[in-house]
């Protein structure tokens, strides 16, 4: 598997953050082959990459309540 440069990308923190800086979950969604998901507080951490089609099958279980 090819190594995917997040070096230049921009990060969005995820609205379901909080803002005291804990929780914080930061994504990238500009990379086409998949979502890079990071934890903001430690930036130069591990990244997480996730399938596009399992990310997306994540936002709709959030965003219906299913994982509440």
């Amino acid at each position: 598997m090819r190594a995917i440069d997040l070096s230049g990308v921009t990060w969005r923190k995820s609205s379901y953050s909080n803002t005291s800086g804990g929780d914080c979950v930061e994504v990238c969604d500009t990379v086409p082959t998949a979502v890079p998901v990071r934890d903001s507080k430690t930036p130069s951490g591990p990244v997480l990459l996730i399938a596009n089609s399992s990310w997306a099958s994540f936002v709709t279980a959030v965003r219906s309540g299913a994982l509440r």
